[in-house]
């Protein structure tokens, strides 16, 4: 059976192409999918139903997200104005998410083309994220009791902050973050689990310490799902990372994640997190790793 893979045309809200965030990147990435011949599971999205989005968000933020009135202190710490294009996209994304976690239940494994939002907090958005469509997803499926006990692996080289404060206290979803330690943001919200790297750190060092976290995750067993937040911001050229894994080293990283859980027959939903290149091209190949990896996995 193909890879079930999740995207919308609007992931990409047609940013300038010097923007800082490298929206361009979503609509790379299905071409890149598309030249390998991996689109045969593909699903399209909608938008995530208003109620979701309240299980992890506070009521007044997600009401000036939809009506895109996002006060200008807060577009400011997102890094971009709350437009509709932008609304829709974060709608979308969270909906995409959920849906990618459902495909992931009913086959094993599943990707979101987008997602991984993981700097938006209960009250706002930060850092280029606008809703935490893993914590939204991760919730709605609680909330209709499909699981009752989650994982959320986070692989992006910024610790995932929002994450952890919006599932801090939830006794049925375990957060892991594995970062770049004195990466953004500056301060930290405490995950189930840390783990700050030093910068510099390369392929090897970055790869035995994630598979001995594995190990750990796995002596606490039973997930129902696992969230995997596949951010390629740890590679070396990366202009917002401090790590410096190869393009062989994010190959692997991938295979150790993916291995891991379909052995233990976890349910695994893939997002893909951050990553920040000027050449998106090459951004975009490396976002397909993700799926190229759980491809052969399906």
């Amino acid at each position: 059976m193909p890879l079930q893979i999740v995207s919308h045309p609007d992931y990409d809200a047609g940013f300038a192409a010097d923007h800082r965030f490298p929206m361009s990147k979503y609509s790379h990435l299905m071409e890149r999918l598309e030249a390998l011949d991996l689109t045969a599971g593909l699903n399209r999205p909608e938008v995530i139903a208003p109620q979701h989005l309240r299980l992890a968000h506070d009521a007044t933020y997600v009401d000036q997200v939809l009506t895109c009135t996002v006060p200008p202190r807060i577009e400011r710490e997102i890094g971009f104005p709350v437009g509709e294009r932008v609304s829709r996209r974060a709608q979308l994304a969270a909906g995409g998410t959920l849906l990618a976690a459902h495909l992931a239940l009913e086959h094993g494994i599943a990707c979101n083309a987008a997602g991984g939002s993981h700097h938006a907090r209960r009250a706002q958005g930060a850092g280029f994220c606008t809703f935490n469509d893993v914590a939204v997803a991760a919730l709605a499926l609680l909330a209709d009791r499909q699981v009752g006990k989650i994982l959320v692996v986070d692989l992006d080289v910024h610790q995932g902050d929002g994450t952890a404060e919006i599932l801090a206290g939830n006794p049925s979803v375990f957060t892991f973050s594995m970062h770049a330690d004195k990466n953004y943001p500056v301060r930290k919200v405490a995950s189930s689990l840390d783990i700050g790297l030093p910068d510099g750190t390369g392929d090897e060092a970055y790869l035995d310490v994630l598979a001995d976290a594995l190990a750990r995750l796995s002596h606490r067993g039973g997930w129902d799902i696992a969230f995997y937040n596949a951010g390629v911001d740890p590679h070396r050229e990366d202009r917002l990372g401090r790590l410096a894994l190869s393009d062989a080293g994010l190959r692997r990283r991938e295979h150790l994640v993916i291995e891991h859980f379909r052995n233990a027959r976890v349910p695994l939903c893939g997002v893909i997190g951050g990553g920040y290149s000027t050449d998106v091209i090459a951004l975009a190949a490396r976002h397909a790793v993700l799926f190229e990896t759980a491809s052969t996995f399906a």
